[in-house]
């Protein structure tokens, strides 16, 4: 019997250990520190209980569940809390929880109920072990197939009929992250929670199409389609991913051999179709994005050095950027250097070539035209107009 306690607390991992261990010598105790190490355990170890706290750094241990019970539907989870709230207690049963243990715990209490869930394990796994390891290897071949399949690569000589008998039409659905970061539990995020709505509106499989991506195929019952689905995913992945992502879907495809094709036009219209976030983290990052350009408009203010600065891909940060502030990042920064510029003019004492360094332009003939395009008049003209001083006939020849 395998059981893994995750729980933030140093003190509580490991004193429930010492209570577990003491009273079921036999058993193999697993420790995780947030959800992170524990669905890493989950995916490597066959656990068949969880005890859980609530509150944890990152994904609360509800969160946990609700990504995880799809993926790992034979575990028992338990939830160990110090907050008696009705309504924690009331979304664990809603989870499926087993019980609802309030901190401190009993050590009687702890081992009554551990003793409880492993007869129930035992029962459950006589009945269902050879069952369920058929299903998962026809799954798992199944899978691997298809994968190979829309990437274009060979197949063997394995027959697809029974697949296109089972999925006679189909929807695909591909979700895709940008980040430089490692995404192991983003993709088991983005799978089980994906997993779980193919089941609901259908039937159907998700793969691992490539590093950053998953892919989803459903076939929903005749008549309908896969919007209400793709909404769902979406609402689910701004909630728990921490990275920006992209929900991309086919229409109903009737032929089986056109799925690599689709998939590859979706991997293209990845290029230009905007990326979500979460939004706490992404109105943060444009808002020190304009406080660092407004402090240095005068400096490099290339893309790629503002999108460095808070920690995004170039091509991610200027989509956000315009969704955010509705102005191209190019055009924001001409309009401030160029409201920079108009401050300064209204000092008879700089020369044009002053006024264009201070504002980020070397070449003042440029920083001209720019400010013509934008205003309707040169420099020299408009500092003439709000101030009647003379223009520099040495150096305003704009």
């Amino acid at each position: 019997m395998d059981i893994l306690i995750v729980d933030d607390e140093t003190i509580i991992r490991e004193g429930i250990q010492r209570t577990l261990q003491n009273r079921f010598p036999s058993y193999t105790i697993h420790l995780a520190a947030d959800a992170e190490q524990a669905i890493a355990l989950l995916r490597s170890q066959t656990i068949h209980i969880v005890l859980t706290d609530i509150l944890m750094p990152g994904m609360t241990g509800l969160e946990m569940m609700n990504v995880s019970r799809n993926r790992h539907p034979h575990v028992k989870w338990v939830v160990i809390s110090a907050y008696s709230e009705f309504s924690y207690a009331q979304e664990a049963v809603r989870l499926g929880a087993k019980d609802y243990l309030l901190k401190p715990i009993g050590k009687e209490v702890l081992i009554e109920m551990i003793r409880k869930l492993s007869e129930e394990i035992a029962h459950d796994t006589e009945m269902s072990e050879e069952a369920e390891l058929l299903k998962a290897n026809r799954k798992f071949l199944q899978e691997a197939v298809f994968q190979r399949w829309v990437q274009g690569l060979d197949t063997g000589r394995i027959d697809m009929s029974p697949f296109v008998e089972q999925h006679p039409y189909f929807y695909l659905i591909m979700v895709k992250m940008e980040t430089d970061k490692a995404v192991f539990l983003e993709n088991f995020i983005i799978e089980n929670v994906l997993v779980e709505l193919i089941e609901r509106y259908g039937k159907g499989f998700v793969t691992v199409h490539d590093s950053k991506s998953l892919l989803g195929l459903v076939t929903p019952p005749e008549g309908t389609s896969v919007a209400q689905l793709v909404e769902e995913l979406r609402s689910h992945l701004i909630k728990y991913l921490k990275v920006p992502f992209q929900i991309m879907s086919t229409e109903r495809i009737d032929q089986f051999q056109s799925a690599p094709a689709e998939v590859q036009r979706m991997r293209q219209a990845s290029t230009t179709q905007v990326y979500e976030h979460h939004a706490s983290g992404s109105d943060r990052s444009v808002e020190v994005a304009l406080q660092y350009m407004r402090t240095h408009y005068h400096d490099d203010l290339s893309l790629e050095k503002v999108a460095s600065i808070v920690y995004l891909n170039p091509v991610y940060f200027s989509q956000l950027f315009k969704q955010k502030t509705g102005q191209g990042f190019k055009e924001f920064v001409i309009h401030l250097r160029l409201e920079q510029a108009k401050q300064l003019l209204m000092n008879p004492k700089l020369k044009l070539a002053d006024v264009a360094e201070r504002i980020g332009y070397q070449d003042m003939r440029h920083f001209s035209q720019v400010f013509r395009k934008k205003y309707g008049v040169t420099p020299s003209e408009f500092r003439q107009e709000h101030t009647g001083d003379r223009p520099d006939t040495l150096l305003s020849r704009d």
